[in-house]
């Protein structure tokens, strides 16, 4: 199995300095709409998941996936500390299997998509699992992943059907937008 950062390791940047760099609302915008259906996966402690949940609104959806119950223990608490629990749906899964539960139109993977064990079989389940004009916004970590590894998950995400559309400035991160 590849590597996944353990639950624990996730506060170290999963704090309130965050903000400074990574702010949902601003980051997301252009991409989600209120109302749609999105899905943050490997989604951690849960921190896109509530700003994803903020732009959805009511009307709208966010699966918080991970394969990390203690993960998801910390999104059900911030989700009902923000009042945004009717919107935030947890789901645990295995590493084996997204377990999509219906079509989506927005899909983030946020610093995770190293960690997959298969990188084909991931990003082919995304594809299946988005809406026609669906997107996919993968970003990885530069002091983690090269930028040769990104360009290898675009490749492979190109032969699977997705178009690269841009590939969008994250503060500390390689980024490809994909579109289906």
């Amino acid at each position: 199995m590849a590597h996944v950062c353990p639950w624990w390791f996730a506060y170290t940047f999963d704090n309130p300095l965050r903000r400074l760099f990574h702010k949902p609302e601003e980051m997301f915008v252009d991409y989600v709409k209120e109302g749609q259906v999105v899905a943050d996966v490997g989604c951690g402690m849960g921190y896109f998941s509530l700003g994803l949940a903020r732009i959805v609104g009511s009307t709208g959806k966010v699966y918080s996936i991970d394969i990390q119950k203690q993960m998801l223990t910390r999104v059900k608490k911030r989700a009902a500390r923000a009042g945004l629990e009717s919107i935030i749906i947890p789901q645990l899964i295995s590493p084996d299997s997204l377990e999509l539960k219906e079509p989506l139109d927005f899909t983030l993977a946020f610093w995770m998509v190293h960690e997959t064990e298969n990188i084909e079989r991931f990003l082919s389940e995304i594809y299946s699992g988005l809406k026609s004009g669906g997107m996919l916004l993968i970003t990885e970590p530069k002091f983690h992943v090269s930028l040769d590894d990104i360009n290898n998950e675009i490749e492979i995400a190109e032969g699977l059907g997705f178009k690269l559309t841009d590939r969008p400035g994250i503060s500390f991160s390689h980024t490809a937008l994909l579109k289906k």
